[in-house]
């Protein structure tokens, strides 16, 4: 057996495409373009798969299972409160799941707008069940876990001093989120 071709799935009838539409939705919550990602890996590659897919895509959204906004609205609510995320983590998740910009920055504004995110942030590192760093190296990865959960570089600074982390190492931190 050759591994070089990959094994190709049953293609769906129209039917059958919206029954598996609404299974996965019934599963995960999905936007707009994670689902039609979804779909045409189960029709032909043609025009015929692609009407087919938007057809279901269009009853979807007309029936309302399927809502971007909705969807970018719980969803920054749920890693603002539960997983304590920054502003920019989410609003980059939410690109890469397809969502349209406009979309993102209602929801966003929406979740964010009455959050401390230094508060926020001492939360994430409290959830993390981070220290205060005791030398460079503890420093540097505190500040790259913050970056990376989504907090602006004025907060991530503001908590680094308050742990009394020397200014060498801040500027250093900071000269490398430049050549990034």
């Amino acid at each position: 057996m050759s591994f070089s071709r990959a094994k190709r799935r049953r293609t769906l009838t129209d039917v059958e495409l919206y029954d598996y539409a609404v299974g996965s939705l019934a599963r995960k919550m999905r936007t707009v373009a994670e689902l039609k990602r979804l779909l045409r890996l189960r029709v032909e590659p043609n025009e015929d798969g692609s009407l087919a897919v938007e057809a279901v895509i269009a009853k979807l959204k007309e029936q309302k299972y399927l809502n971007d906004s909705r969807y970018a609205a719980s969803y920054s609510q749920y890693r603002q409160s539960n997983e304590k995320f920054g502003r920019r983590r989410v609003i980059t998740d939410l690109k890469a799941k397809g969502v349209h910009g406009e979309i993102i920055q209602e929801a966003v504004n929406a979740a964010y707008e009455d959050v401390n995110e230094e508060k926020l942030a001492r939360q994430f590192l409290e959830r993390k069940r981070l220290k205060k760093p005791q030398n460079q190296r503890e420093s540097a990865r505190v500040f790259r876990m913050l970056v990376r959960a989504g907090f602006s570089m004025g907060t991530i600074f503001k908590i680094l001093k308050h742990w009394d982390v020397d200014e060498e190492v801040l500027t250093a931190l900071s000269s490398e989120t430049e050549t990034e």
